[in-house]
């Protein structure tokens, strides 16, 4: 691929990431749903809970530039207790993420930067390459 080529499609890549708010991302959640073998809850709760935390994010305006990044993960290899989430930059890994646990994730963690404790399976910040 010419230079010229790699340098457009570059560009249009970082603008998709301005547009979804990567530059603005303070925190991004992981949910584990929609999977192909669905082992930590059946697919169809697991899909409740993604459309459910895409809509109350939207609603809260917190996707896009508002700071919080949504990524829907086919398996987190917790396989049991879910739908599994897990949320960086902290590393906090939450187990039965329906949608009332999702909104506290959402209002306590996500945006008020508090563990929802009682949903907590562990906790581990990645530790930062040098």
């Amino acid at each position: 691929m010419p230079d010229s080529e790699v340098t457009d499609e570059l560009e249009r890549q970082r603008q998709v990431a301005s547009t979804i708010g990567v530059p603005d991302a303070r925190r991004h959640i992981f949910l584990c749903c929609d999977q192909t073998n669905p082992k930590c809850c059946d697919r169809d709760r697991s899909l409740a809970a993604w459309e459910y935390l895409k809509r109350r994010l939207k609603e809260l305006g917190l996707s896009e530039s508002g700071g919080i990044l949504r990524t829907k993960a086919n398996c987190l290899r917790i396989c049991e207790g879910g739908p599994i989430a897990v949320v960086y930059p902290e590393g906090t890994w939450y187990r039965a993420c329906d949608p009332p646990v999702l909104e506290r994730i959402i209002t306590e963690h996500l945006v008020g930067g508090r563990a929802v404790e009682e949903h907590v399976i562990l906790e581990h910040q990645l530790p930062i390459a040098r």
